[in-house]
């Protein structure tokens, strides 16, 4: 066995640090169907990792920095993949591929945001291979996939041998690189509300350059407006919090609130205090708080115009 004691291959956030061990020999298990996985995870529980697109895992595997010596391997699951129409909402299953988002009619017309987003995850091979099931598993504040999910309320389905169960994404974290799923537990699919015809959404990242950068601070929104009036808003923030976080305090600040200078002033200050980010190696307190501001600004005067 290799003992390890490093940061995250994100900095050091909120003052985590891994101390791992790994296995210089895993085993790896590749089942093709739903019940297969439910019967090793009721097994084996919290002794497997489970791996799909491994674009985050694999990077950790390099590094001995996986406490795991056994995996399950889900890619061939292909009842994990596909997007539906279900109404008033698309259920995303967790295998779908960032390339397939960003391809897919349903999502180019009812959730844009969730396209502008899978387009700033890695390079094409990245977007090609990792899934948004894992963006969400993965439980990074800074996944750029998030903030939509945020923005838009989107639920979670969850499944294992005992059953399946929907939680709202916004409650499905607990801290950091924490959330709900038990150990014989995997998410399945996430649902996404459509937007409405007279709704708009909105993605911004930030980062050291415009693409393969994990950001500095990532924001995405979804509002309602009439006359200059904002009749509904959420915004969702990654990178800023130990999770991704909805802004409840601007979001009821601009709620039923007509788009003036002073008011887009107020919100791009309450923004930047309601926030709780750190200083680590990509960025600052000060800056995420200036630039978080700043993209919201941005967005708001989109709003206005």
């Amino acid at each position: 066995m290799a003992t390890v004691r490093s940061p995250t291959t994100e900095g050091r956030p909120y003052g985590v640090q891994l101390s791992t061990t790994m296995s210089l020999d895993p085993t790896v298990q590749s089942p093709q169907t739903l019940a297969d996985v439910y019967g090793l995870l009721s097994e084996r529980g919290g002794a497997v990792k489970i791996i799909a697109g491994g674009t985050d895992l694999m990077v950790l595997m390099n590094a001995h920095m996986l406490d795991a010596a056994e995996f399950l391997d889900i890619w061939r699951v292909d009842e994990l993949r596909g997007i539906t129409d279900e109404g008033d909402a698309l259920r995303i299953g967790a295998l779908t591929t960032y390339t397939q988002l960003i391809k897919s009619e349903l999502i180019q017309q009812h959730a844009p945001s969730l396209v502008a987003a899978s387009r700033t995850i890695g390079a094409i091979q990245i977007q090609n291979r990792g899934t948004i099931g894992g963006n969400i598993v993965n439980a990074s504040p800074a996944g750029d996939s998030l903030p939509v999910l945020a923005a838009y309320d989107a639920e979670v389905e969850i499944g294992s041998a005992r059953g399946t169960r929907t939680v709202a994404f916004n409650q499905f974290y607990t801290g950091y690189r924490r959330s709900v799923l038990e150990p014989d537990e995997l998410v399945l699919a996430v649902r996404v509300p459509k937007l409405k015809e007279s709704e708009r959404d909105f993605f911004w990242k930030v980062g050291t350059r415009r693409a393969q950068a994990i950001s500095k601070t990532v924001m995405a929104a979804k509002a309602q407006i009439s006359d200059g009036r904002i009749s509904s808003i959420s915004i969702g923030v990654g990178s800023v919090a130990p999770t991704v976080v909805r802004a409840p305090k601007t979001e009821h600040l601009l709620t039923g609130a007509q788009l003036t200078a002073t008011l887009m002033e107020e919100a791009r200050q309450i923004i930047a205090q309601e926030i709780t980010p750190i200083t680590d190696l990509r960025s600052t307190e000060h800056y995420r708080r200036t630039v978080t501001g700043n993209v919201l600004l941005k967005f708001l005067r989109q709003l206005s115009s």
